[in-house]
């Protein structure tokens, strides 16, 4: 993780580690931290869930530098309808810019990412809960 913020521009380090900050602060319990496909990624261990499509961890978020643009992803805005209608009435409310893909939240600067509505979506599942929505998208 150090090495991945050392090697980002100063502006760029200083908004990933303040959302990096606002993620590990609102984070259940259970979920790892670690890097993965060259992002910092926040997973469901494999001792908890060894059954995933891929056999890699099940990514519940992540947090990323991309060439054009800053990016948090999550996971259970995208594997839950209600939970996206929740996230994007939230994010419009702020007044922010909203930019996002399936569950890629898109951002340049930290002040153009409201927060508080990215640490709700954190905070959302519990473990456990993340673990159910994941095999209620599998059996379809």
């Amino acid at each position: 993780m150090e090495e991945y913020l050392a090697g980002l521009p100063r502006e760029r380090r200083e908004a990933i580690s303040r959302v990096r900050s606002v993620i590990l602060d609102r984070l259940p319990d259970g979920y790892a931290e670690e890097m993965r496909w060259g992002m910092i990624s926040y997973e469901v261990p494999l001792s908890i869930q060894p059954d995933t499509y891929n056999g890699k961890p099940l990514m519940y978020a992540a947090l990323a530098s991309q060439k054009r643009h800053m990016a948090v992803y999550l996971s259970g805005v995208y594997a839950d309808a209600e939970a996206r209608a929740d996230f994007e009435r939230a994010y419009r409310a702020s007044g922010k810019r909203f930019d996002m893909g399936k569950s890629c939240v898109r951002f340049r600067r930290f002040d153009d990412l409201p927060v508080d509505v990215i640490g709700d979506a954190i905070a959302r599942y519990p473990i456990e809960e993340f673990v159910a929505v994941y095999h209620r998208g599998r059996r379809g």
